[in-house]
């Protein structure tokens, strides 16, 4: 199927279920989600080094319509002024940013609600590179969950769990969006991991990639599964390998502009 279709056959299915998303919420699946985006978040014992995991939005920055997500005009100039101010135009899902619940759910947080508990919290990155190197629509699974859990103990409640697919080596690269056909491709999360994420009260999840779902999702069933539940997603991390599995803490600086789905966000780790 062509990118564009996609995003069409997206559109719609978003609106035909902006009712059942809005009666979830009222039955209390969102009020379920609070007593994990509300966690007191468990700081790391750091050596106070902090990892900018943000990339650097200009209008070259691969997005997932593939127009530019910002745009620069000038307002005041140097020269003319004695100052300079730059009218900025942007996308709210552009460069490393966040998806709001309201993002795909209709009645649920915009991205200035998110309770800020959420946004300073514990990370932990799960490794996928060896898997994402064999297929670039890999996945994160209930078992790489399981791994990570066995290697470095319990997912903390209210943490953000990231995917560290090495994605981010491809910046600059076509093959950071697409195949050889021009088809989506690139690492994301499986439903049934972010299923079992949601059991273990985790307030967010991030990748390293254009989406929370794989390149060649059909359905966007992350999106419809976990923003919907109140959670909070940071797609286009950089700089993963630069953190540890476990003990960083992240501080998530999330846009604040009423009604929001997301926006650009200044992301950071200290370790």
């Amino acid at each position: 199927m062509c990118n564009a279709c996609l995003i069409e056959n997206v559109r719609k299915s978003a609106m035909s279920r902006r009712g059942f998303f809005a009666r979830s919420a009222a039955a209390g699946v969102a009020a379920v989600a609070a007593g994990a985006m509300a966690a007191k978040p468990a700081l790391a014992q750091s050596t106070g080094k902090v990892v900018d995991l943000t990339w650097t939005l200009t209008p070259e920055f691969p997005t997932f319509d593939g127009m530019p997500g910002i745009e620069f005009a000038p307002d005041k100039d140097y020269a003319a002024d004695g100052y300079k101010i730059w009218k900025v135009s942007f996308f709210e899902h552009s460069g490393t940013h966040i998806d709001a619940p309201a993002h795909f759910a209709e009645g649920t947080n915009t991205v200035d609600m998110l309770p800020p508990e959420s946004l300073m919290c514990p990370l932990c990155v799960i490794d996928l590179k060896a898997k994402a190197a064999e297929d670039p629509n890999a996945m994160v699974e209930p078992e790489d969950i399981e791994a990570w859990v066995s290697a470095n103990g319990e997912i903390p409640e209210g943490a953000c769990v990231a995917m560290n697919s090495g994605w981010g080596a491809k910046m600059g690269d076509p093959s950071f969006r697409n195949d050889g056909a021009g088809n989506f491709a690139f690492p994301g999360f499986a439903k049934a991991a972010t299923d079992m994420l949601l059991e273990m009260g985790v307030a967010s999840i991030g990748v390293d990639t254009l989406s929370l779902d794989p390149g060649n999702s059909a359905d966007f069933a992350v999106h419809y599964s976990w923003l919907p539940a109140g959670r909070y997603g940071i797609e286009n991390l950089a700089n993963l390998d630069a953190v540890p599995a476990a003990g960083a803490t992240l501080f998530v600086g999330a846009p604040k502009h009423g009604g929001g789905t997301g926006g650009p966000a200044r992301v950071m780790a200290v370790v």
